[in-house]
């Protein structure tokens, strides 16, 4: 009998009885308690996180900053109880702290009583980072606190977000104020830079007038060098006329004290001789005209009777006339005519060879006769002619004390002047060599003040100014400058799908598990009449794979109209279910077969390994080695990585290589399982009384 035959006569088997039918109908049935109840559970469990008791504690206090209340615990709460996320109950510390403890709440989320004055700090001088506090009780549920990690970690982003924007307004704020303050800056600059070129030129012309100062300065100390030294000769020669002058006073005043009585008791008589001596010379200057006149008639006269005397003495003295009382006397006339006759001769001689004298002395008896004449005019007033006479050389004494003193000071000052004269010239020296440097700073000033300008205009250009709506755009990028955009080039809708292709060959493994619970892997009857082993093989076989093909189209008709699955590629996945349950049936077949009883628990075992290893809920880089090093060598790992692509959409690649990997176990498995019942036609003592029964 063939194969087919022998595998529709085992399925014939289940309709002969109530219990027979109820057995196939839970073997159609179990997979949909693996698949279908357990996506169902955890079909969308975030789509029900609104559920969940959480408790809210808001004890934020609140803050002001640049004068605005910020509330940001009200601002939180209200969103969160606005939002569907969690059973939000607004509770006190305490009794979230309690609730959580025993149970009542999830976990609990807590906004602190510093929370807006943390976020407001950070528009001042010390920043502080707010934080909210949430606790969880992994007593009640870890899972839970996973998805509160998630969830607050939004929240948390949301209210950063929030915060960061007030804080980059401000800063975009002051970027505007900046601006504004860079070109003022920048005008000033200006007005600077021209001032300083102003200043450099009068700081050239300060070095240039210093330069003629230091010149004029040399000239004023040799000059005052050369006043120095006649201060001290004027000093000295002033000391000489005060000495002169006191001399003279000390004269006047001497001759005052002795002459003064005499001229007050006589000024008459030397008035009168005054007038006389004005007469005698008015006399005599008139008399010298006969004098001339009659000087030569009488030098004549004088010399005719000097003659006759001298011939009278000849006569008489010489030739004794007369005795020698007589001769004396007549010697003495003769004398005395020969004195006469010699000043006659004289007189002669002068009036006639000297007239120029006569006129000198004409001139000068003129001049005493005028002197003369004053001083009889001035007689009666002599007295007081002499007190201002005294008067007067007093007070030039005095005067001549104090341009002595005045010298000794000048000559001092002047000292004095020709050493700061030096000074000065020294000082104006420094100041030229300092004025000229400071015009070469000015210079150099002058070129950094104008790219100062420059700079700070090139500054000003390059410093943004934000208005209302450009700041608005710029605060809502900075404060989430990253944002997440997510591309899912096949997405899974809900948790669900993205965990039925794990849950899916689980339920067919299992029913394969079961299916040969009930159907033994090798047909009796074929074994009885020695049929080929591969004939056995999938006489065993094929019942099953009809059950798994009931199986798929109950599971996956269940899954798809009643929960909800969508399916990417419908009619292909059904397909590549029908190759999993073959491959599944022939190595549950294989093992049963070649075990026995024992095969049991190896399926059960080869279950977990392949559950564990697959990759099905986390990826399997994440697990420990040993189920890295086996995945490969599983078929449910090539299963799972083909449903994703069926399912939810994807590059055929990893399918046809699923494929081939399950046509490969299944060949293997078929053909093992065809050697164990090559074995199992030979009877063998263990066969006749085996060790353990199921």
């Amino acid at each position: 009998m063939r194969s087919p035959k022998l595998a529709a006569l085992e399925l014939r088997r289940f309709g002969r009885g109530r219990l027979p039918r109820a057995a196939m109908v839970a073997l159609l049935v179990l997979p949909l308690l693996y698949g279908a109840l357990y996506l169902w559970s955890f079909w969308d469990p975030y789509g029900r996180l609104d559920r969940i008791p959480v408790a809210l504690v808001n004890d934020d206090k609140g803050a002001t900053a640049d004068g605005k209340r910020i509330a940001a615990g009200d601002t939180l709460t209200k969103g969160l109880r606005d939002s569907d996320v969690f059973d939000w109950h607004e509770v006190s510390s305490a009794e979230a702290r309690a609730g959580v403890e025993d149970g009542t709440y999830s976990l609990s989320l807590t906004m602190p009583a510093d929370l807006s004055r943390r976020i407001a700090s950070s528009a001042g001088d010390s920043p502080q980072t707010g934080a909210l506090q949430v606790r969880t009780n992994d007593a009640n549920n870890y899972i839970v606190g996973q998805i509160s990690r998630t969830v607050f970690s939004e929240v948390r982003q949301a209210a950063s977000t929030k915060a960061s924007r007030s804080f980059l307004d401000k800063i975009f704020i002051s970027f505007s104020d900046i601006h504004g303050a860079t070109v003022k800056a920048a005008n000033g600059a200006d007005k600077l830079s021209g001032g300083i070129g102003k200043a450099e030129k009068g700081s050239k012309d300060l070095a240039d007038g210093l330069k003629d100062a230091k010149d004029g300065s040399g000239s004023l100390s040799k000059g005052l060098r050369k006043l120095d030294t006649g201060a001290g000769d004027l000093e000295d020669g002033s000391k000489q006329v005060a000495a002169g002058t006191q001399t003279l006073a000390d004269k006047v005043n001497g001759i005052d004290k002795k002459a003064g009585p005499f001229l007050k008791g006589n000024e008459k008589t030397i008035g009168d001789t005054a007038q006389l001596v004005a007469d005698s010379s008015k006399a005599i200057r008139h008399n010298l005209g006969t004098l001339v006149k009659t000087a030569p008639v009488a030098a004549k006269g004088a010399r005719a009777a000097s003659d006759t005397l001298d011939d009278v003495y000849r006569a008489r003295c010489e030739n004794p006339v007369l005795p020698d009382a007589a001769c004396s006397d007549l010697k003495k006339a003769k004398e005395a005519a020969d004195d006469v006759s010699t000043i006659a001769d004289d007189l002669n001689t002068l009036i006639g060879d000297q007239d120029g004298d006569l006129k000198k002395l004409d001139k000068n008896l003129a001049t005493l006769q005028t002197q003369a004449q004053a001083l009889a005019d001035r007689a009666p007033h002599l007295s007081e002619d002499l007190d201002d006479a005294v008067s007067k050389v007093n007070k030039l004494n005095e005067g001549a004390g104090k341009v002595a003193a005045g010298a000794k000071k000048l000559h001092k000052g002047l000292g004095t002047a020709r050493s700061g004269a030096g000074d000065l010239d020294e000082g104006l020296g420094k100041l030229k060599t300092g004025a000229q440097t400071l015009n070469g700073g000015m210079y150099k000033l002058v070129d950094g003040s104008g790219k100062l300008a420059g700079g700070l205009h090139d500054g000003a250009g390059q410093i943004p100014d934000y208005d209302k709506q450009d700041r608005d755009k710029r605060t809502q990028v900075m404060a989430d400058p990253v944002g997440l955009v997510s591309k899912d080039l096949h997405k899974a809708p809900n948790y669900g799908t993205g965990f039925a292709p794990y849950f899916i060959p689980l339920s067919l493994w299992v029913g394969a598990m079961v299916a040969y619970m009930l159907i033994p892997p090798m047909n009796r009857r074929a074994l009885a009449t020695g049929a080929p082993a591969w004939r056995i093989a999938l006489a065993g076989w094929l019942p099953v794979v009809a059950i798994g093909v009931l199986q798929t189209v109950s599971l996956m008709s269940v899954l798809h109209w009643a929960i909800g699955l969508q399916l990417d590629r419908a009619a292909g996945t059904v397909g590549f279910l029908f190759l999993v349950t073959a491959c599944f049936g022939a190595i549950v077949q294989w093992l049963n077969a070649r075990f026995g009883a024992a095969g049991r628990i190896l399926v059960l075992a080869l279950l977990m390994l392949q559950l564990t290893s697959a990759g099905g809920t986390y990826p399997v880089q994440t697990s420990p080695g040993f189920f890295n090093a086996i995945h490969p060598f599983l078929p449910m790992s090539y299963v799972v990585e083909a449903l994703r692509r069926l399912i939810t959409g994807g590059g055929t690649g990893p399918v046809w290589h699923a494929c081939v990997v399950l046509t490969a176990f299944t060949a293997g498995a078929l053909a093992l399982t065809a050697v164990s019942a090559r074995r199992r036609q030979v009877w063998t003592l263990d066969r006749l009384h085996p060790e353990l029964t199921l």
